[in-house]
């Protein structure tokens, strides 16, 4: 029996030990230095709008600069891939939205598990989409709308903040619910977007509410409805799509924090504790008001279940209206 010096065993004792308190010290330490919150779309549209809200203010919450880092491009999916390749040591965060729910019932390949590789943290909010038409468009209704694009078939392009974003689904969902023949314009963000939309490059689009609030108070767009059950107190006299003759239509875009996978514990708690903070602050619920917003309210277990859900769901719809891409 071979013997086993009594200074080799302290060293693996000590190095076991050091390993086990090392998550524990790094917790305790942070935030040390500045956070990044990866947004996986343009600046200017409402991924990025909220993500600058959290941003401002749960560095201060936390006492630490949060930056936010625009990774645009394929949906949503090249900024989710950035974040799962970082260190999971709570110095990146993700801003994720539906569209990560849609993406693996549209894209064959990720280079990521959306489910595995993140951990839920907490729901910053939710939103309509509000389906908006430029206003060279002939229309005033959504069935003036559908019998417009049926009179000039493949005529009409509709707009998205890239594909598998929830303005692509949104948009497929329509079209196939509608039996219309409407063509699929991506773009890296909804801010590019909503730009080609209001300069008449593109006639449509199903646009999440904040980017697309302005605008419409600007009269540069003309909102037809909006896609949640209820009505939306930032469009008044804006019917939802079930009202407006589209029944059964619903689309609730929404955005959550995220972590890559392995971020310590202590950690992922005091960020859902804090990000519960800001979502309760006066001031930024005025604005998610005005932006026809509902702040988040879910704990991480209930939103690692929502987004279980909502990926069965948008699988299901991305198969049914044949929105798959290689």
């Amino acid at each position: 029996m071979k013997l086993v010096s009594r200074r080799t065993v302290l060293t693996a004792l000590f190095g076991a030990a050091v390993a086990a308190a090392a998550p524990t010290f790094a917790a305790d330490n942070w935030p040390s230095k500045p956070i990044t919150l990866v947004v996986p779309f343009a600046p200017g549209g409402t991924t990025d709008i909220l993500g600058r809200i959290v941003a401002q203010k749960l560095g201060e919450e936390l006492h630490q600069t949060v930056l936010v880092d625009n990774r645009p491009g394929a949906g949503g999916t090249i900024g989710a891939a950035s974040v799962v390749r970082s260190p999971a040591d709570g110095y990146t965060l993700f801003l994720a939205t539906v569209a990560h729910t849609m993406a693996p019932g549209i894209y064959k390949k990720l280079p990521y598990d959306f489910k595995k590789d993140m951990d839920p943290l907490g729901l910053v909010a939710l939103t309509p989409n509000v389906l908006l038409v430029n206003p060279s468009v002939p229309v005033n209704s959504v069935s003036e709308l559908i019998a417009y694009i049926k009179a000039n078939p493949g005529k009409v392009n509709y707009g998205s903040a890239g594909t598998g974003s929830t303005e692509h689904l949104s948009g497929a969902l329509f079209r196939s619910m509608t039996g219309t023949d409407i063509t699929h314009v991506p773009y890296k963000g909804g801010a590019p977007m909503m730009t080609d939309l209001v300069g008449g490059q593109i006639q449509m689009a199903i646009e999440t509410s904040p980017s697309a609030a302005p605008h419409v108070r600007g009269g540069r767009v003309k909102a037809l409805a909006v896609t949640t059950k209820t009505r939306s107190g930032a469009y008044p006299g804006v019917p939802t799509m079930d009202e407006a003759g589209v029944k059964g239509y619903e689309v609730t875009t929404w955005f959550a924090l995220m972590a890559p996978h392995g971020t310590p514990k202590a950690i992922e708690q005091r960020l859902s504790t804090e990000l519960g903070k800001v979502l309760k602050q006066p001031d930024v619920l005025k604005h998610f008001e005005e932006q026809g917003v509902t702040a988040g309210n879910m704990t991480p277990a209930q939103l690692s279940s929502f987004i279980q859900s909502e990926t069965a769901k948008w699988t299901k719809v991305a198969k049914e209206s044949d929105a798959t891409v290689d």
